[in-house]
């Protein structure tokens, strides 16, 4: 078989499935794991992932203004690669290139290939979507084993989180949270890009909960949303997390050390007590694949280190102060 995925959540499943080999070509984005980087990229983004968050907001904006796609598909590579299937996403046309974006390219390929959209909402979404992409390339029984060993590692993050009678934070008045079972659990606000502020949606909310938090403002199985300073403000969190889409923790830590933070922000609990932290987005919280599993557990290393080992993912976290 061989495999096209526009999408670098795609393209980890299908590595994690043991089908590398099958893959032929890929997003520019693609760069989990590393031998994927080096198949030849179908895309081309029509913004400069390097301009600033501003800068690309507004490209964006620009681009959607006109009606336009955000990226272009190389159709003559992807006629010469001959794919049996491709792999791509109907969740968010701005993170990735959607079926809308193949329409033109398909027309060109003699034989037409089968096509997988995966839209996932939530963290279940996800590994069902494993299953998905094994059921459409023969490797259910491989996609099954997978799904449920990154539902039972969740599972058992959450079970611990229960267990340990955790005490950490502030309880809270809003947002849904603070007290459960007993619990004290940390507010937490999840930054998925710094200008404008937009919050975490979809499966960050989720995941926030599993590793024993509590989102002030992100909402389970939504998309992310716009922000105000004074919204944050507001909120009052104990931690905050900063996920800026397509950014590792090198570059998170830098875009926000270079912002300009509204006028108060220094009274936030988050900033007294020294708990922001900027993760690796791409790996662990902006891709809807496997590694999201892994960053359940460096949520909930972050929320409360005094029970949770940070493990691998401690290598991609920096604290962050204001």
């Amino acid at each position: 078989m061989r495999i096209c995925s526009l999408l670098p959540s795609a393209t980890e499943i299908v590595y994690a499935l043991g089908l590398g080999d099958c893959v032929v070509g890929v997003s520019h984005e693609c760069d989990y794991p590393a031998e994927a980087a080096r198949k030849p990229s179908l895309l081309r983004p029509r913004v400069d992932p390097k301009a600033s968050p501003g800068e690309i907001d507004r490209q964006v904006a620009e681009i959607i203004a006109r009606g336009e796609s955000i990226y272009a598909v190389d159709a003559e590579l992807l006629a010469s690669l001959a794919p049996d299937l491709i792999l791509t996403q109907d969740l968010c046309h701005v993170c990735a290139a959607s079926p809308e974006d193949l329409a033109t390219a398909l027309t060109r390929l003699p034989k037409q290939p089968k096509v997988l959209a995966l839209t996932p909402r939530c963290l279940g979404d996800v590994w069902d979507d494993v299953q998905r992409a094994g059921a459409a390339t023969g490797h259910s029984i491989e996609a099954e084993v997978l799904a449920s060993e990154l539902e039972q590692r969740v599972s058992a993050i959450e079970g611990k989180v229960a267990a340990a009678s955790v005490s950490a934070g502030t309880s809270a008045d809003n947002g849904g949270g603070g007290e459960e079972n007993g619990e004290r659990r940390p507010r937490v606000l999840c930054l998925e890009w710094l200008d404008p502020f937009y919050v975490g949606g979809h499966w960050v909310p989720e995941m926030v909960r599993k590793a024993g938090g509590v989102d002030v403002l992100g909402r389970e199985r939504e998309p992310s949303f716009r922000v105000s300073a004074e919204q944050i403000k507001e909120t009052q969190p104990d931690v905050i997390v900063v996920m800026p889409c397509g950014y590792d923790a090198e570059r998170t830590a830098r875009e926000f050390r270079s912002l300009k933070l509204p006028e108060g922000c220094d009274s936030l609990p988050a900033v007294r007590d020294g708990r922001i932290f900027a993760v690796d987005a791409n790996a662990y919280f902006s891709r809807p694949g496997p590694r999201l599993a892994d960053g359940v557990e460096l949520l909930a290393h972050l929320l409360h280190p005094d029970v949770f080992d940070a493990g691998e993912p401690a290598k991609s976290f920096a604290h962050l102060s204001i």
